[in-house]
């Protein structure tokens, strides 16, 4: 894919859980240019890594046409599931290195997917450290708990 401006797009994506298992949302900030998007949503009875993955899945799927994309997460297990775990679960029949069943297959499997149509570049943020994008992300991930508990 030939990489230019309009086709690159910076997500950041954050997951938020109140108790684990318990509601939680999942929250992304898109940059398309000088324009910005912001996404939220969430689940009633779910874990912060689930709404971590689903934030990921979000912002992808919110992309119509393959992009360049720069996605920040502070969740290291969302990163280094899609950048090196990944593959040898794919492998070993969507089982982990101790043969036991790969935590959150059905997210892992979107995520791969949807990563196949984009040149996606995977960046690592420490979170609640004061990164504009990333404390967006939150503030959208808590919403979208937020948003569970009013419509109950």
């Amino acid at each position: 894919m030939k990489e230019t401006d309009s086709q690159r797009v910076e997500i950041y994506t954050d997951g938020a859980c109140r108790g684990n298992p318990g509601p939680g949302g999942w929250g992304v900030l898109l940059r398309f240019g000088d324009n910005e998007k912001e996404l939220c949503g969430g689940e009633y009875n779910t874990t912060n890594n689930r709404m971590e993955l689903t934030a990921a899945i979000k912002g992808l799927t919110a992309i119509k046409k393959g992009s360049v994309v720069t996605l920040t997460t502070d969740s290291k297990y969302v990163r280094n599931g899609i950048t090196q775990w990944i593959t040898n679960w794919k492998n070993k029949g969507w089982r982990t290195a101790n043969k036991q069943q790969v935590k959150n297959q059905d997210l892992w499997q979107q995520l791969d997917e949807l990563s196949q149509n984009h040149n996606i570049t995977w960046d690592w943020v420490r979170g609640h450290s004061g990164h504009r994008e990333n404390e967006i992300a939150d503030v959208l991930a808590n919403r979208g708990i937020d948003g569970l508990e009013v419509s109950q």
